[in-house]
């Protein structure tokens, strides 16, 4: 198969592979699967999100920040390490070299700042990243 182009088509199919490989994961797929009661509509929330980010389309409105911390009392730091392993999985096995290594990038700042907003405090260290192969296959 010939890898996807950063483009509305490429980013749509990679958002709906890896979201398939998240709702299938022994750790994240019960955390997703209880707080998302619509997938199709999420796909498309998450995938107008990526278009935002990467293509620069402005479309995408909603407010991340607010929509995990409904869900603090579920997530971890360590689950967003899980997280960036799928992304990288599923990026590097469905885009180009430097499509992936750039969704890659983003996702790693993205889930930076989200980690900051729900988990910094003066107080308390951030615990530091953990490898792929630290988190395990499921």
């Amino acid at each position: 198969m010939p890898a996807l182009a950063l483009d509305e088509e490429g980013l749509s199919r990679v958002v709906d592979a890896f979201y398939a490989r998240v709702h299938q994961d022994v750790v994240l797929g019960p955390i997703f699967n209880d707080a998302i009661d619509d997938w199709p509509e999420h796909l498309d929330k998450l995938t107008t999100f990526w278009s935002s980010v990467m293509l620069t389309t402005g479309r995408y409105k909603g407010q991340p920040v607010p929509a995990h911390k409904k869900h603090l009392d579920r997530i971890t730091p360590e689950l967003f390490e899980r997280w960036l392993c799928l992304w990288r999985e599923t990026t590097d096995a469905l885009m180009a070299a430097e499509a992936a290594a750039a969704l890659q990038a983003k996702a790693a700042r993205i889930a930076e700042s989200l980690q900051l907003a729900l988990f910094f405090r003066l107080d308390e260290p951030i615990p530091p990243r953990t490898s792929c192969a630290d988190q395990g296959s499921a």
